[in-house]
């Protein structure tokens, strides 16, 4: 029978409280699974992508077992430890915490790099019984003596297929060999590429397997087009559609950090509110630019995949593929920051001469077609299709006159 309501989960008042808070009713597909073999204790293989709900379904039955201990918070020794391959997710779960555990004295945590240690230090030394980390810095604090995992009773490790992607896998590893053998242990990851499978099983004990929305269907209610344009004209383009207000909120990709400063920079200039989000902006930057972002004052946000991942924004109506991705799944990946707890959502591509390939290998991976929008007016001499009048690119484009949007997404009913 499926779960209907979080009610119908054994969580304590307290949580269920912070949930109905959040505006939570129906649980998520991972969130029904996951909970009540968690409840239990047991350990977890969970392959889903963020914006499935996944932080709920491990930190609710986390704070749950913490908290019904009733122990204090032991300084410098969590009990808990969440690894994570990002600082923008690591804040983000860190967030998730404070709302889940708003009515319970469950402390927690973040630490990351690219920012001073002492406020980190500080918080560890006053006590946590949650500790959510980025690998390099949690290896760093370990070191120097700021941190014992002698006292762990639960490791999550989460997206650890990005873990591989960014190069932690061996920092993951020496963090798994600091923490005790007896323990229960989530393991969450979008894929399993061999490396990630051969990882899990050599640390999950008897694991619950839950899989949520593979590749080929995470795009399913998600309105996706196509526009074939000439390199040169993207930015005219962009400029023109995001004339259309329905474009509300939206999260643009390029492929270069370069490309993504560029973008945000021609957009501003246009009177448009942008900013731009890579590996090379500081630590302060990043934050600024995502929390301008959320708050709504921040309509465009220009990322690279690296700078994207984790970052789970709620009300991105649109994904705009400036670049498309030259790896099939990242477009996956990118077209899910929208459409997410059960609302509609948009993906508007880019394609020049050369991304032509690319696109028909993401339409190999998801199965679909994707529709192409021919009436812009930018459309690229070499996709215009034959029945189509010459158009010269350089042409201005006509004034923005729709009558209604073609990009307001379908309303999907529910949540999750």
């Amino acid at each position: 029978m499926s779960v209907r309501s979080f009610t119908e989960l054994s969580l304590l008042e307290p949580i269920q409280r912070a949930v109905q808070k959040k505006g939570y009713e129906t649980p998520t597909p991972i969130q029904a699974q996951a909970i009540p073999h968690l409840l239990e204790g047991r350990d977890l293989l969970g392959i889903a992508q963020t914006g499935t709900g996944k932080t709920a379904a491990f930190a609710l039955p986390m704070i749950q077992h913490l908290s019904s201990k009733g122990q204090p918070a032991l300084k410098n020794a969590p009990r808990a430890l969440i690894l994570t391959p990002t600082r923008e997710l690591a804040a983000q779960i860190g967030q998730s915490f404070k709302d889940y555990g708003t009515f319970l004295k469950v402390r927690h945590a973040v630490i990351y790099g690219g920012v001073g240690q002492q406020p980190q230090v500080d918080a560890l030394r006053r006590g946590v019984d949650v500790l959510i980390a980025t690998p390099g810095r949690l290896l760093d604090l370990m070191q120097q003596r700021h941190i014992s995992l002698q006292a762990l009773e639960i490791f999550v490790l989460d997206e650890a297929d990005r873990m591989l992607d960014m190069g932690f896998i061996h920092d993951v590893k020496r963090v798994i060999a600091a923490i005790p053998k007896k323990r229960q242990t989530l393991f969450f990851s979008a894929t399993m590429p061999p490396e990630i499978s051969k990882l899990a099983d050599s640390i999950l004990t008897n694991p619950v397997k839950v899989e949520v929305t593979p590749p080929a269907t995470t795009v399913e209610r998600i309105e996706q087009r196509v526009l074939f344009v000439d390199k040169g004209n993207k930015t005219a383009l962009l400029t023109e559609l995001l004339k259309d207000q329905a474009i509300e909120r939206s999260l643009v990709f390029t492929r270069t950090k370069h490309g993504a400063n560029r973008v945000a920079e021609q957009l501003k200039k246009k009177g448009i509110e942008a900013e731009a989000i890579h590996g090379n902006k500081s630590q302060s930057a990043r934050e600024r630019a995502l929390a301008g972002f959320k708050a709504g004052k921040v309509r465009v946000l220009v990322a690279t995949d690296i700078a994207a991942r984790g970052i789970d924004v709620p009300g991105i109506t649109h994904v705009i593929n400036f670049d498309l991705p030259n790896v099939p799944e990242s477009y996956v990946h990118r077209i899910g920051r929208t459409a997410r707890a059960g609302k509609g959502g948009f993906a508007i591509s880019f394609c020049d001469h050369e991304e032509r390939a690319y696109l028909r290998d993401i339409e190999r991976v998801t199965r679909q077609k994707v529709p192409v929008i021919e009436d812009h007016p930018f459309r690229s001499s070499n996709n215009r299709p034959a029945e189509a009048k010459p158009q010269p690119a350089s042409r201005p484009p006509p004034p923005n006159r729709h009558r209604q949007s073609r990009f307001r997404p379908r309303q999907s009913a529910g949540h999750g």
